[in-house]
């Protein structure tokens, strides 16, 4: 089986690798153009991109798939990219966060499926693995599903769960469903040979939409309960990290946990080894993990050495 792959992050890497470790035939890699990264905001090639370059598959990168975009250069390379499916003798085209719309002309060209980290019809949508965490689900999981024009709405294929354990962060869940993706789209594919997947639709009752992550929405609002905000710094774990302003000093927060405790929002109750404990709008958060700017993570104990706290609040 032919197959040609469409992603951009580590999340779509781990399924290339899945793929190809199969041994399905890659003659295509679609991935996003090069981005500006780290501090020297250098060119970087995206997780995908350095694998499939690894293992020597072609990799083509348009800015957009839409033949009939406004711009005159992404137009021309959508229908480059057009072109070139068309002249590949591929049987299927699987996508996993690639982060470009695919028209009507790129999915009428071949069956296209997507591997999306939940339990659809929830969280449809570019943030998944973090609103599934900020929202409290104790659950998610991988569906394999038919791509059609809406956003995230294509009949289901396969779908497996996951438990959220209370200690998942994005990142930690995000490797898990990495993991569990891979391993469905080579089982999914090689029933699809067999002619033994059959397509659902999706349920009309349950959708909701996984908006995509602002930097924002990272910083935490004391006069919230103290379990909404644990959620919040497990889900913005990595990206884009909690954070709160301790005297006019933005401070990230990497781990955290409701507590009991009294107070006005944001007055520190408690400041020793055990951690920063910090009034709510209901209880208390104790922060665990902190950052100073240009600093490094470090446990409470430590970040109280370089940080005095007292007659302080959290804002």
């Amino acid at each position: 089986m032919k197959v040609v792959f469409a992603g951009t992050p580590e999340f779509a890497a781990v399924a290339l690798r899945a793929l190809h470790e199969a041994g399905f035939e890659i003659p295509l890699v679609l991935t996003q153009p090069d981005r500006p990264a780290g501090r020297g905001m250098q060119l970087q090639a995206s997780a995908v991109k350095q694998y499939a370059l690894a293992h020597g598959m072609p990799v083509a990168q348009p800015l957009s798939l839409r033949m009939d975009a406004k711009d005159p250069e992404r137009a021309a390379q959508a229908r480059a990219a057009h072109e070139q499916l068309q002249s590949i003798d591929y049987d299927v085209m699987v996508v996993a966060a690639y982060g470009l719309i695919l028209p009507r002309s790129t999915l009428d060209i071949r069956p296209c499926i997507n591997i999306h980290g939940s339990l659809l019809p929830r969280w449809r949508g570019a943030a998944p693995i973090h609103r599934a965490i900020e929202s409290g689900d104790r659950e998610t999981g991988v569906t394999i599903m038919e791509m059609e024009e809406g956003l995230d709405t294509g009949p289901m294929l396969t779908m497996e769960r996951l438990p959220i354990e209370a200690s998942d962060t994005t990142g930690s869940l995000h490797d898990k469903l990495a993991a569990l993706g891979g391993r469905m789209i080579v089982e999914a594919l090689r029933k699809m040979q067999a002619g033994e997947l059959t397509a659902v639709p999706q349920p009309d009752e349950g959708v909701t939409y996984a908006a995509k992550i602002g930097k924002e929405e990272a910083k935490l609002d004391f006069s919230l309960p103290a379990d909404v905000l644990a959620r919040k710094v497990r889900a913005f774990n990595p990206f884009p990290g909690a954070n709160g302003v301790v005297d006019g000093v933005a401070v990230k927060f990497w781990s955290a946990e409701a507590v009991d405790g009294r107070g006005a929002p944001g007055a520190v109750l408690q400041a020793d080894a055990g951690g920063i404990v910090v009034a709510c709008g209901e209880g208390a958060l104790r922060l665990n993990e902190l950052q100073k700017p240009g600093g490094k993570r470090l446990k409470a104990a430590e970040f109280l050495k370089g940080f005095s706290l007292a007659g302080l609040t959290f804002n």
